[in-house]
């Protein structure tokens, strides 16, 4: 049965996106010198949602780490956790996303495990990711180059998916309205490193911790501070107001299509127009500066001016303000 399983149905799903040779390796080409690599794990509840699933979100979810550090994803392994009893369909609902996130994604899946276990062992399905892709362009992207004068850009709204999910598990009624943002991002990274080459200083996608730790975390990094407007963060109405009932931070909600670019002044157009090409940043906007520490507060810190023009400061996040939702 468990032959059964993956090379039926494991395998027969994945189809050309699966280039395993059952073997205990996959042996690789690879077009470059170097490589990046990345590995996550996925234990979303519920496991299906509106634009996606646990199987998409895993996909676009290590594509995306991989095409934030400059690299040109190539190939996944896939390692699938299976709880006794979790059906068959939705299994194959599952890899069918995997399928057609890969797809989108120009990535192969080269390897791959699968268990299972006990009924109560696991929440249904988890799934694990490792992926690998090569570093083709001559500059690096990294969180300790921001300059002064650069320019933050966030690419979508803010804390839709974290909103989508729990409005889906408590019933708050949003979700029809505020959907999750799970997207495959490679390609719109590939085309604003094109156009802008080392004018851009780095790209997060901004899952876990929201943009309040993103923007903390490159300030920390660069030893600058980092100044934040709050009038033109893209957050949706419906995502504020539902923030506001369960008393969280929009700040910190994850999401998962969505990115935070720091661009040298001079690129900032020209990101914009690269973004603005792809319906899933049609929304990207400049939202903040980079500025010197001494000049704001000090290396490291965060702030933010509200619509009213007070500032604020936008501290690290320490603990979670809500279960992980990605």
């Amino acid at each position: 049965m468990s032959q059964e399983l993956i090379s039926g149905t494991i395998a027969g799903i994945l189809g050309d996106t699966y280039i395993g040779e059952m073997e205990d390796s996959a042996l690789l080409e690879l077009p470059g010198p170097r490589i990046a690599m990345t590995t996550d794990s996925f234990v979303v509840d519920p496991v299906f949602f509106g634009n996606g699933d646990i199987g998409k979100i895993a996909v676009a979810g290590t594509v995306n780490d991989l095409a934030v550090s400059g690299a040109r994803p190539l190939y996944l392994t896939l390692a699938v956790v299976l709880e006794e009893g979790f059906a068959l369909a939705d299994l194959r609902r599952v890899l069918r996303s995997v399928r057609d996130a890969a797809i989108a994604a120009e990535v192969k899946i080269v390897a791959g495990d699968t268990k299972v276990v006990r009924r109560g062992e696991a929440d249904g399905i988890f799934l694990n990711t490792t992926g690998v892709g090569v570093l083709e362009r001559p500059f690096t992207l990294s969180s300790r180059a921001l300059r002064a004068g650069d320019r933050v850009i966030v690419t979508g709204f803010l804390g839709d998916h974290s909103i989508h999910i729990l409005s889906l598990r408590e019933g708050l009624g949003f979700e029809q309205r505020v959907h999750s943002d799970c997207a495959v991002l490679s390609h719109v990274i590939a085309d604003v490193l094109d156009i802008c080459g080392d004018g851009v200083r780095c790209i997060r996608d901004i899952t876990r911790g929201g943009l309040g730790t993103v923007v903390n975390e490159f300030a920390q990094a660069s030893a600058v501070a980092i100044e934040l407007d709050a009038s033109v963060l893209p957050i949706r109405p419906e995502t504020a107001m539902a923030a506001d009932m369960l008393g969280v931070d929009v700040m910190y909600l994850a999401n998962e299509g969505n990115l935070c670019l720091v661009v040298a002044a001079e690129e900032t157009e020209a990101a914009l127009k690269a973004l603005h090409a792809h319906p899933e940043c049609a929304r990207a906007a400049v939202v903040g500066e980079v500025v010197a520490g001494a000049d704001a507060g000090g290396a490291g810190t965060v702030r933010m001016t509200g619509a009213d023009g007070r500032v604020s400061t936008v501290e690290l996040l320490y603990g979670a303000q809500l279960p992980r939702l990605c």
